[in-house]
C-alpha cells in the first residue's frame, strides 16, 4: 500500500455523535480526542511524513461558549497526557492559524508542544487552530504587499511560490489526501490554497468512531485515483 506523503483530516461529527449518545457535545470532543491519538500513531507507523488536522476554525467561535471553553479545556488536557508519548514517537508539531488569540492556558500548552518537540525529526502533527483558508490568503497578500512596496519589485514578477511563502503553512507540502468524516461534502474554509490538487475522500461516520482501520480504507482509496496534475495518463 502506498502511503500519502501528507494526510489532512477535517474531524466533523463530535457533536453529533455526542447528541446521538443524549450527551452534551463537550463529550463529543472529549471522544474525538481518543481517535486523535490514535490516528496520530497510525500515520507514524505507516510512514505518513505530514498530518494536519482541523481542530478550530476561525467560524467555530459561534458556537456556544461552554462548548468553546469545553474545547480548548480538552486540548490542554489532550497535550499534558500525550506530550511525552509524542515526544518518544519522534513527532514534531506546528500549530497553522491564529492560535495566538486561544484562552491563555490552550496558547501556553501549544507553546510548550512546539518548543519540546521542534527537533524531532519523525512525522510533522501540524494542528490547524484559529485557522480560516481566506484569512490565511488575505494575510498572505498583505505581506506579501507590504514586502513588494518595500522592495521594489514589480507585480508581473511575482510567482505563485512568492506567495505560498507568507502562509501559515509555510514550507509544508501541500495535502496528497484530505478525509472529511462526518458525512458532509465541503471544505469549510480548510486549506483552500493548498488543496489544487489533494484528493477528497468523504467519510459517512462521526469523527469518533474514525480509527487505524477507517484511515487504511481511506488510504486504500487514495491508491485507486490517478493524480494527474492536469495532464494526461500515458
Amino acid at each position: 500500500m502506498s502511503v500519502p506523503n501528507h494526510i489532512a483530516i477535517i474531524m466533523d461529527g463530535n457533536g453529533r455523535w455526542a447528541k446521538k449518545r443524549g450527551l452534551p457535545r463537550v463529550m463529543g470532543h472529549n471522544a474525538g480526542m481518543k481517535s486523535l491519538k490514535e490516528i496520530v500513531r497510525a500515520c507514524s507507523d505507516l510512514g505518513v511524513k505530514y498530518l494536519t488536522v482541523y481542530a478550530f476554525s476561525t467560524e467555530n467561535w459561534k458556537r456556544p461558549e461552554d462548548e468553546v471553553s469545553g474545547i480548548f479545556k480538552i486540548m490542554v488536557k489532550y497535550i499534558a497526557k500525550e506530550l511525552a508519548e509524542l515526544n518518544r514517537e519522534n513527532v514534531r508539531i506546528r500549530v497553522f492559524g491564529q492560535w495566538e488569540a486561544i484562552p491563555e492556558e490552550a496558547r501556553e500548552s501549544m507553546e510548550l508542544a512546539l518548543a519540546q518537540t521542534e527537533a524531532n525529526t519523525g512525522l510533522q502533527f501540524n494542528i490547524a487552530l484559529n485557522y480560516g483558508g481566506r484569512k490565511e490568503i488575505l494575510d498572505a497578500v498583505k505581506k506579501l504587499y507590504a514586502e513588494t512596496e518595500a522592495s521594489g519589485a514589480k507585480i508581473d514578477d511575482l510567482r505563485e511560490e512568492d506567495l505560498q511563502r507568507h502562509l501559515s503553512t509555510g514550507q509544508t507540502p501541500d495535502p496528497d489526501l484530505i478525509i472529511r468524516t462526518g458525512g458532509e461534502l465541503r471544505l469549510s474554509n480548510f486549506l483552500l490554497w493548498q488543496c489544487a490538487y489533494s484528493e477528497f475522500v468523504f467519510r459517512d461516520i462521526f469523527w469518533p468512531d474514525f480509527d487505524k482501520k477507517e484511515l487504511e480504507g481511506c488510504i486504500e482509496e487514495f491508491n485507486q485515483r490517478h493524480r494527474r496534475y492536469g495532464g494526461l495518463l500515458l
